[in-house]
This record gives C-alpha cells, sequence and structure tokens, in this order.
C-alpha cells in the first residue's frame, strides 16, 4: 500500500476548512457569502464572531474526540467495529440529557452537567459488571457489559420519553437524541476545552503504548507495559473526550466508527499515525457535515442525520473497495 501524505496535511486541511465554513451559511447570501461583503456588515461580523465561530469550534472538537477515541477503542479491542458508545457512555449521556430535559426543564447548564456525569456513569457501571463477570476473557466482558448497560439507560430513556411533555420536552429529547450543534455558544466551548484538550492530549502521548496495548496482555506486559493501568487511563481519556463534546452536541454518530477505519487504510495499523490522522479527518469530517445541516435547507437538519447518511455510504464504499478482504 502506498503510504499517505504526512498527518501535516490534514492538519492543514482541517484549518483550511474552517476558515471556509466561516463564509457558509444562510446569511447574508445562501449558501456562500463573500468575505469583502461580510467585512462591510456588522451584523454578518456579528454572527460570524458570536454564532458561527464557537459552532466551527464545537464540530472540530466533538469530530477529533470522537475519531481519536474510536481508533483508541477499536484497537484496544481489536475490534475494527467498535466506538464510542460501545461501553454505555454515548446511551448513558442521552439518559443524563434526557433526565435534564424533563426534571430541570431543559436548562443547557443542566442537561449539559447531566450528560457528561451519566456518560462516566455508564463507563463505571460497564467496568464494574465486568469486573464482577466470569465470562470469557476482559475485553469481552468489557464488551457485554457495555452493551448490557447501554440497553438499560435505553430503557430509562424510552421512560423518560414517556413521562415527558408532549408538547414542549419530548421534541427536545428527540431533537437532542439527533444530535446538533445549533445552540452551540462561546460558554458551552469553553466550559469543555480543558477536558477535551487534556483528553485528547494523553491520546496523542500514548499513541506509542497503544500499538503494545493493542497486543495480548501477556505480550504486552513483557514489553514493558502495565496492561491494565494503561488500558484504563487511555479509555478513561477516551470517554472523557467523549462525554464532554456530546454533552453539548447530542448523539452523533457513525463517526467514531469509519474515520478510524479510513486513517487505518490512509496511514495503516500503527496508532503513531493513524491515531493523530482519526483525530484529524474526525474534524474535517464532522465540520463538512455540520456545513451541509446548516446551509442545505433553509431549516436546521440535525447533524446526527447527516453523520449517519456520509458515514453509511463510506462503509459501503470501503466495504466494496478494491483490496478489502473479508474472511469467512
Amino acid at each position: 500500500m502506498r503510504k499517505a501524505a504526512s498527518p501535516l496535511w490534514l492538519a492543514a486541511a482541517l484549518v483550511a476548512l474552517a476558515a471556509l465554513s466561516l463564509l457558509v451559511g444562510r446569511y447574508p447570501t445562501a449558501p456562500f457569502s463573500s468575505p469583502w461583503r461580510l467585512a462591510a456588515d456588522r451584523m454578518g461580523m456579528l454572527l460570524v464572531r458570536n454564532v458561527r465561530a464557537p459552532r466551527i469550534l464545537a464540530a472540530v472538537m466533538l469530530g477529533a474526540s470522537l475519531g481519536a477515541s474510536g481508533c483508541a477503542f477499536q484497537m484496544l479491542f481489536g475490534n475494527p467495529l467498535a466506538d464510542p458508545g460501545i461501553l454505555g457512555v454515548s446511551q448513558g449521556a442521552a439518559f443524563g440529557a434526557s433526565l435534564g430535559i424533563v426534571l430541570a426543564g431543559g436548562g443547557s447548564p443542566v442537561v449539559q452537567l447531566l450528560a457528561g456525569a451519566f456518560a462516566f456513569l455508564g463507563l463505571g457501571t460497564s467496568y464494574a459488571v465486568a469486573r464482577r463477570s466470569r465470562f470469557g476473557g476482559w475485553v469481552l466482558r468489557l464488551v457485554l457489559a457495555g452493551i448490557a448497560v447501554s440497553a438499560l439507560f435505553s430503557s430509562g430513556v424510552g421512560a423518560l420519553k414517556i413521562a415527558a411533555d408532549p408538547v414542549r420536552q419530548l421534541p427536545e429529547i428527540t431533537f437532542w437524541l439527533l444530535g446538533g450543534l445549533s445552540g452551540a455558544s462561546w460558554r458551552q466551548v469553553l466550559s469543555i476545552a480543558p477536558v477535551v484538550s487534556a483528553a485528547l492530549a494523553t491520546l496523542v502521548a500514548m499513541r506509542w503504548r497503544l500499538n503494545l496495548l493493542s497486543l495480548e496482555d501477556a505480550t504486552a506486559f513483557s514489553l514493558g507495559t502495565a496492561p491494565a493501568r494503561e488500558r484504563g487511563l487511555l479509555l478513561a481519556a477516551a470517554v472523557a473526550a467523549v462525554a464532554s463534546a456530546v454533552s453539548i452536541s447530542g448523539i452523533v454518530s457513525w463517526v467514531g466508527l469509519i474515520v478510524p477505519q479510513a486513517a487505518r487504510r490512509l496511514y495503516g495499523g500503527d496508532a503513531r499515525r493513524s491515531l493523530p490522522a482519526s483525530a484529524l479527518l474526525g474534524a474535517i469530517f464532522t465540520l463538512l457535515c455540520d456545513d451541509i445541516a446548516r446551509s442545505a435547507l433553509p431549516g436546521e437538519i440535525p447533524l446526527g442525520i447527516i453523520t449517519s447518511l456520509a458515514g453509511a455510504l463510506a462503509f459501503i464504499a470501503l466495504m466494496n473497495a478494491r483490496g478489502t478482504r473479508i474472511e469467512r
């Protein structure tokens, strides 16, 4: 396989796309605005500074978190179909947000706090259940526990939908579950930036160890790692990034599944290159989808719908690409 260009080119592409995204929107002329027209329009500059800029940063952090975390999950679990929702994180966040909407009237800080808290609770519960289980190896126990915990939180979300006000609260829960960044603000972006930055920095700094931790425990230990402790740290960093990002965006699917596979196809299985590439590709993919979500139609399209559609099409293309082997 021919080596792809350095991931630095992806960083340059992300910066260029972010700058272009400032000009994408329904105002003053859809779907693209002239930079000179915006510079002469006071209302347009306020729109760019207070609405589009924080939304673009939120999309970048969301995509980078989902992409990097998906790469870490797939390598740690040795499963190319693993994604950030595998440990009950996404469904935990969904339950927390739904609870905040029903009990607290949907105040943004309350919803954000509860979504993040229950995302971590999903990880903690999955870990506790896996520790007490005696079926199979550790990775299998953790995955099965995550499936069970996700089902529990899903049933809780269903119960909250029944209890919600059908006029005001139920539509808000439904829209949150579809995912979107229409309400992203500087306050929200600044509230998650420290956690997301620290978590992504941890994943990138430990990408060298991720190659070893993807091996069997005995082999990884013989090569100088502490498998249980280091895997726990990587899982905590991945979940922290995802929990913080989805607390303001809602559930955004497929990014953490398809982006790491594309990164490995371009840069190989070495996490030293594929993990940074996953973060950058995730940011680019999510930002592109968000640009489409807010400019394709006069009304807002939920971001989760766009990422699911694009991700599913990309997955089908990847399955049918030349050089992809399927073993029975």
